[in-house]
């Protein structure tokens, strides 16, 4: 499978589990990762900024795709099954993205804070 098809295919399973994040048959242990999982996903802003070298990258290649595979494991089949089929004709709304973008955003600002008051502690 070639590189392009594999980022498809997990832009795919990430609007996959959207939909099973919003469904109330999905365990709410697996909606906690999928809340997470997608913020982060959909978010143009990085925990680890794409300027620093390899780390980067690395968190784009690594904890994305794992988190994909972890989430999925956690959902019932049958309900991955069903929102795949709806995947291929529907997309995540915009406020969904902001939403996520929100939410790295506070999760740079709570870093920032932690590391302020380290190094003035």
């Amino acid at each position: 499978m070639k590189w392009s098809e594999k980022v498809k295919q997990l832009k795919t399973e990430v609007i996959v589990l959207y939909f099973a994040f919003k469904d109330r048959r999905t365990p709410w242990y697996a909606k906690a990762l999928i809340a997470v999982i997608i913020a982060y996903a959909l978010s143009p802003v990085d925990l680890i900024p794409d300027f620093i070298p390899v780390l980067g990258y690395l968190d784009d290649l690594i904890l994305v795709p794992a988190g994909i595979y972890l989430a999925i494991k956690l959902v019932p089949k049958e309900i991955l099954e069903e929102h795949r089929q709806k995947a291929g004709t529907r997309s995540i709304d915009s406020r969904a993205k902001w939403i996520a973008s929100a939410v790295i955003v506070v999760i740079w600002l709570l870093v920032l804070y932690l590391i302020i008051k380290a190094i003035w502690l």
